[in-house]
């Protein structure tokens, strides 16, 4: 049986200096005005709640002297630890490089540039508390420019939930929090950490959302922009592809190679017919170079789908990783043993 927020959080308070029971994740980026406003902000908040945790800021190779800044701030306060990469990876690195070293039994992320609100943590924390495996937040009156952030935010949530069918109101919102075993054994590349709500819902986990507060940005500027639409796109075209295919890719490939094979087929019949019945010439047809096309096209899509089966096996068995997720198992035996205890 899982055990509620609150017993786990009681339970690391009798062990916190070995595992904290939250770990908070901030991803750095140039914010050298905002960090030590909300390192503090952080810690008052979790400090009044009473809960064990450890914040690690992930610094993704700022150049405006944050990285000094989080040294020494690391250097005065135990909970916080400091990641410093070797350049600027991107804040999907950053977000893994931070799961990779949370130690919590609950994840808590959210922007470095004060934009998110840390008094909204124990909210989150009582939602997952209902049940849930992350809770998303909802920036419901978001403090943006409305052509170059609002309006881009608006078509891309509405086209990554029809897309992925997890339906939200802000993918884009990084204020969220996970129980530490969704996000254990998942790879983030590319700029999935977006997509992490799709990446939770193919393991089978309990998604729901609630409206945070979303203040304007007081210090530095955005790194967000329309240039990265382009990735976004790319990376939720592989999203769709792992929640459809990922276990079955012969699915896909081999329904279009068999459909081109065949198409292909026909037509090749269709002129064999003309030609041998009918006495007509093919060499100068259109048609010959479609169903030559066709054809050869459709063994390639077919092979594809093969080799796409055997590098799954391989992905699967190479890592342990199995094709299914338990939530839990129910028998007289584990109800008896609970009951004893």
């Amino acid at each position: 049986m899982n055990l509620s927020l609150a017993s786990q959080a009681k339970n690391s308070l009798a062990d916190s200096a070995n595992a904290p029971f939250l770990s908070v994740v901030v991803p750095i980026h140039n914010e050298y005005d905002n960090l030590p406003l909300l390192v503090d902000a952080i810690a008052d908040v979790v400090k009044r709640a009473d809960l064990p945790y450890e914040l690690i800021c992930v610094d993704d190779g700022s150049t405006d002297g944050s990285t000094d800044l989080l040294k020494q701030l690391a250097s005065d306060r135990p909970n916080l630890k400091g990641i410093i990469f070797r350049r600027n990876y991107g804040q999907t690195a950053a977000m893994a490089a931070g799961f990779s070293n949370a130690r919590g039994n609950v994840i808590i992320t959210l922007d470095g540039d004060l934009q998110n609100d840390p008094e909204d943590i124990p909210m989150l924390l009582a939602k997952l508390d209902e049940g849930y495996d992350l809770v998303s937040g909802w920036r419901k009156n978001r403090q943006d420019a409305a052509l170059t952030r609002l309006l881009p935010s608006k078509i891309a949530n509405w086209l990554i939930g029809r897309v992925t069918g997890v339906k939200l109101h802000d993918y884009g919102c990084s204020l969220k929090a996970y129980r530490a075993e969704v996000v254990a054994d998942m790879n983030l590349y590319g700029e999935l950490h977006r997509f992490l709500p799709a990446l939770a819902f193919i393991e089978g986990a309990r998604i729901t959302e609630v409206p945070v507060r979303h203040h304007a940005r007081r210090f530095g500027k955005s790194k967000y922009g329309l240039g990265r639409t382009f990735r976004v796109v790319m990376d939720l075209l592989t999203v769709w592809f792992m929640r459809k295919f990922l276990t079955k890719p012969m699915h896909v490939f081999g329904l279009f190679g068999l459909g081109s094979v065949t198409l292909g087929t026909l037509i090749g019949l269709y002129l064999t017919f003309i030609k041998i019945v009918m006495g007509a010439s093919i060499g100068d047809r259109p048609l010959l170079i479609l169903a030559v096309v066709l054809f050869l096209s459709g063994l390639q899509l077919l092979c594809f789908g093969l080799l796409a089966e055997l590098l799954m096996r391989t992905y699967h068995e190479s890592q342990g990783r199995p094709i299914y997720r338990i939530r839990e198992v129910v028998s007289a035996e584990a109800t008896d043993s609970e009951a004893t205890v």
